[in-house]
This record gives structure tokens, C-alpha cells and sequence, in this order.
């Protein structure tokens, strides 16, 4: 099975997750809301992290969407070439990274609808955190 090629490199897309992760992380004052990430930065580290799901779990039974900025499929299993796939995860940029990071476990996230989940192998929580 190919891999594909990275398009984030390595250092940028770690760079991106740190900083999200920073401007992300709560503040010793209650009173300050998260920093807001540049789209550029979440865009960098959202594509980064797809990657990194698509290197741990190749495949093409799960495609995972974070729109808008990016998709990937992965995880070993039935390909799936046309239409749309029987196996779908689909979620915010935001909820996407605190998943990856640890932030939020899959099971959180599933159940507080913040991730759209349909198919039978629709499942990352054996594969996050990253």
C-alpha cells in the first residue's frame, strides 16, 4: 500500500500544533478567554495532524473531514473509491486538535456531538491522542 507524501513538513506542522496548543491552553486568569490562532496557524496544524492519523493508520476504510481545511482517509480496511464512504468522521477544526492533543477523548466528544460519527469503523479513540 503507498503512503502518500507529506505536504506539511515536519517542523511547521509541529510548530502550528504548539501554538494552537499554547494559545489553546487555559490561563492561570479565569477571567481571560484562549487566544485567538491565526487561520493559518489552525489550517497548518489541522492538515499536519491528518497527516500524521494517515502515517500511524494507512488505509482508505475512514475518511476523516475537518473542514474546511482538510480531509484524509485512512485506517486498514475496505477501499472505498466512489461516492460517499461508508465510514465518515467529521468534526470542527477546534474539537479536531483538542482530540489530537488530549484535550478532549474521543468518547467526550462522541457523546457531547461534537464529532459526527457514521460507519462501523468510524472509530479513532485506539488511535488518539496522537
Amino acid at each position: 500500500m503507498a503512503v502518500s507524501r507529506r505536504r506539511i513538513p515536519l517542523d511547521e506542522g509541529r510548530a502550528a500544533l504548539a501554538a494552537w496548543l499554547e494559545a489553546s491552553a487555559p490561563s492561570s486568569d479565569s477571567n481571560d478567554s484562549p487566544a485567538a490562532v491565526p487561520r493559518t496557524v489552525t489550517a497548518t496544524a489541522v492538515r499536519y495532524t491528518l497527516e500524521e492519523v494517515t502515517a500511524r493508520a494507512p488505509g482508505n476504510s475512514v475518511e476523516v473531514r475537518v473542514p474546511p481545511f482538510g480531509v484524509t482517509q485512512c485506517v486498514e480496511g475496505p477501499r472505498h473509491t466512489r461516492g460517499t464512504p461508508p465510514n465518515v468522521i467529521e468534526c470542527d477544526a477546534a474539537t479536531w486538535l483538542a482530540m489530537v492533543t488530549g484535550q478532549l477523548s474521543w468518547a467526550e466528544a462522541v457523546a457531547g456531538g461534537r464529532v459526527m460519527a457514521s460507519g462501523l469503523r468510524a472509530d479513532l479513540s485506539a488511535l488518539l491522542p496522537l
